[in-house]
């Protein structure tokens, strides 16, 4: 959800993303080399209300996952303090 410093996606992946992989979109600019083009799988911020609105109003049997609802942080936009099965059963 393009959260800064949560992110794997930084210049040096980007560098060898142009050795490694034929993505030409996704490669830096010569001229500015320091600003990365967005990745098609990062959100937008209407994206990103849209998956938090989603995510605060879902609903599973008792037990099964903890209570999603607060682990959105509407004001940001991001998730945040999921377990790892909580994870799982987002994904």
């Amino acid at each position: 959800m393009d959260i800064k410093g949560k992110m794997k996606d930084n210049i040096n992946a980007r560098r060898d993303l142009k050795i490694i992989c034929n993505h030409p979109e996704l490669e830096l600019d010569e001229c500015r080399p320091n600003v990365m083009p967005k990745a098609v799988y990062t959100l937008g911020k209407e994206q990103k209300r849209i998956v938090c609105e989603w995510n605060r109003g879902i609903k599973f049997s008792d037990g099964y996952a903890s209570n999603l609802e607060r682990c959105v942080d509407m004001t940001e936009l991001r998730m945040h303090g999921m377990k790892s099965h909580d994870c799982h059963v987002f994904m």
